[in-house]
């Protein structure tokens, strides 16, 4: 098992230098300069020179504020001495907020982190949970119920269930706040709405994996056994079924990630989704690489964890690595 867990963890390395390099050339070949959209901005290097002040910055200062970004170097130097600073646990020093990515990261992984869990809690609760009643009343008002439920959840957009949410929770009944800064009555709607397409997507994938093992022909011997109905779908047919299921929830991880960006933008939810819209509009290089090089290893994790997950599901899984690996 350790040595499953090490080749994971090296597949790993090239996946992440992977996105950090097209993150790293793509942010710089999109048109805008960083340095002069925070000079635009009004304020830089603290020097006080404003431009509704009519203050003048001189093209030696901006020059060598390019330089303390080493922004005056070439795209590979760039990257290198980026990589470099990364080894050493330095992120950089955000353009925007002039201070350093891991202190931003710091302040604000909270919120995210909070979000992205109880969305996923919520998809799998309601997604798992839906499917597993769909396939054991197949062919019911339950059934058809949970996939009317799945097909109007895959089809809405995220912002766009946020905003009724928010219409109907916030301002017409008044039970739930608007603005998302806490735990508590203001996660709830923020995560509802992450998490509403994750557990329509579970929801449908749970009751097609359910339908496949209850058909099984060890689950129709444990039915001829005389086993309780009970007994049957939890001890014999859903631990098979949840296999494909457990793939899935590792890939909507990365999409509620992802999904937060936009949903902590309605709700105005000051996480690291909120700062790295707000990266992305000044060209803070630092912070969005970091942001995005942050996502993407917490998103190889859970899929790493997911891979250990399946050797405890399914024993073969393991035999055949230890034996092909």
């Amino acid at each position: 098992m350790l040595a499953y867990i090490v080749r994971r963890v090296l597949y790993m390395i090239p996946v992440l230098l992977g996105v950090l390099i097209v993150v790293f050339v793509l942010m710089r070949l999109v048109p805008g300069d960083p340095i002069a959209i925070f000079y635009d901005s009004g304020d830089i290097g603290g020097s006080g020179a404003t431009a509704s002040e009519g203050g003048e910055v001189s093209r030696k200062a901006l020059k060598m504020l390019r330089e303390s970004y080493n922004l005056d170097k070439s795209i590979p130097h760039q990257f290198v001495l980026y990589v470099w600073d990364l080894l050493k646990g330095d992120m950089g020093h955000s353009i925007q907020y002039r201070r350093p990515v891991t202190h931003l990261i710091g302040d604000h992984w909270g919120a995210t982190f909070q979000l992205t869990m109880s969305s996923m809690a919520i998809a799998i609760v309601i997604g798992v949970g839906a499917g597993i009643l769909s396939a054991v009343r197949h062919h019911t008002w339950v059934d058809y119920g949970s996939q009317i439920f799945a097909i109007l959840g895959v089809s809405f957009p995220s912002f766009w269930v946020g905003l009724i949410v928010v219409w109907i929770f916030a301002i017409i009944l008044g039970w739930l706040p608007a603005i998302s800064n806490g735990f508590g009555k203001q996660l709830i709607l923020p995560s509802f709405t992450l998490g509403l397409a994750a557990a329509a997507i579970l929801a449908r994938l749970t009751r097609s994996s359910m339908l496949d093992v209850l058909s099984r022909d060890y689950v129709r011997t444990a039915r001829a056994k005389g086993l309780r109905e009970r007994v049957v779908v939890w001890g014999h047919a859903l631990r098979n079924a949840l296999i494909p299921v457990i793939t899935v929830i590792g890939l909507e991880f990365g999409g509620l990630l992802a999904g937060a960006v936009v949903i902590e933008a309605v709700f105005f939810r000051q996480g690291l989704g909120l700062r790295l819209i707000e990266a992305i509009t000044a060209r803070d290089y630092p912070v969005i690489q970091g942001l995005i090089l942050l996502a993407a290893a917490i998103y190889t994790i859970v899929n790493l964890l997911v891979d250990i997950v399946y050797t405890y599901l399914d024993p073969r899984i393991r035999v055949a690595d230890e034996t092909f690996g």
